[in-house]
C-alpha cells in the first residue's frame, strides 16, 4: 500500500485509487432500473468505499472472480455515535453466521441494514479485518471526519470462518466466482468498506463490485419472522418516525 505520510505519497495513493476504480464498471442486476442507481464502483484489492446511503437503499456486493473480501462497517449517518455493534449482531439473532434475514444491528437495538439475499454464505463476524483492512477503513472514515476510535469491529463478506467444537476458528474460504450479497438499509448510514485480505485467509484478493440503488418499497417486505428481529424493526421504525417528527417541527 502506498504510504500517505507525505503529500507526495497521499497524492500517489489518491490517484491510484481513482485510476483503479475507473478500470471497469460493475454489472447492474438485470431487474434494477439504472435511473435508480445511487452508487456503483468496482473496488480493487487494497481499495475502499466511503459513501452515505439513504433509508430504503439496497446494496449489492458481488465477488465476480471469487477472491474478494469485503470488510464492512456502518454508522448512522446523522448520529455517527450509533454504529454497527457486531456483538449484538451475533447475540440478538442467536446466530454467528451471517445469511439472508440476518440484521446488522446498532448498539441501540436498531437495524442499520438487513442481509436480504445471499448466494455466498461464506462470511465472518468473529475476526474483524487484518491490519490492512483496518487501515483502509480508518482512511475511509477520515473522509467523513471520523477518527480511528470511531471504527469498531466490522463484519467480513465472502471469506468464511467457522467455529470448531473446541473453539478454534477455521477459515472456510470463498464460495467461488459470482457470489453476491444484498443488504437493505433501514436507517440512513455511512457505509465504510475495505477490500483486503482476511486475517485467517491469506489468499490473494480480487475485485469487488458494489452497486446501490433506491428501493424503498423493499422495506415493506418481511425478511425475518423471529421475535427478536421484529422487536428490532419496531425500535428502528420508532426512531425513524421520531426523527422525522423533530425534523418537521424544526
Amino acid at each position: 500500500m502506498t504510504s500517505t505520510a507525505s503529500t507526495l505519497g497521499a497524492r500517489a495513493h489518491a490517484r491510484s485509487q481513482a485510476a483503479a476504480a475507473t478500470l471497469a464498471e460493475p454489472r447492474l442486476p438485470s431487474a434494477v432500473d439504472p435511473a435508480k442507481v445511487t452508487f456503483a464502483q468496482v473496488v480493487p484489492p487494497g481499495g475502499y468505499v466511503n459513501t452515505v446511503l439513504g433509508r430504503g437503499t439496497r446494496v449489492r456486493l458481488a465477488d465476480p472472480l471469487g477472491e474478494a473480501c469485503a470488510h464492512l462497517f456502518l454508522l448512522r449517518a446523522e448520529s455517527p455515535w450509533e454504529r454497527l455493534n457486531v456483538a449484538d449482531t451475533v447475540k440478538v439473532p442467536w446466530q454467528a453466521y451471517l445469511g439472508a434475514g440476518h440484521p446488522l444491528l446498532s448498539d441501540q437495538g436498531r437495524i442499520l441494514a438487513t442481509v436480504v439475499a445471499d448466494s455466498s454464505e461464506r462470511h465472518d463476524t468473529l475476526c474483524g479485518p487484518g491490519a490492512e483492512g483496518r487501515q483502509l477503513l480508518c482512511m475511509a472514515a477520515a473522509k467523513h471526519g471520523l477518527a480511528p476510535r470511531d471504527i469498531g469491529p466490522s463484519v467480513s463478506f465472502f471469506r468464511g470462518v467457522r467455529v470448531e467444537s473446541d473453539g478454534a476458528l477455521i477459515a472456510t474460504g470463498s464460495a467461488g466466482a459470482g457470489a453476491a450479497v444484498e443488504l437493505l438499509v433501514h436507517l440512513p448510514v455511512t457505509l465504510l468498506l475495505a477490500n483486503a485480505a482476511h486475517p485467517l485467509d491469506d489468499t490473494r484478493v480480487s475485485d469487488l463490485e458494489v452497486v446501490a440503488w433506491s428501493a424503498p418499497a423493499d422495506l415493506e417486505q418481511q425478511y425475518n419472522s423471529d421475535p427478536e428481529y421484529q422487536r428490532a424493526v419496531e425500535n428502528t421504525e420508532s426512531a425513524w418516525r421520531a426523527a422525522r417528527t423533530v425534523e418537521a417541527r424544526a
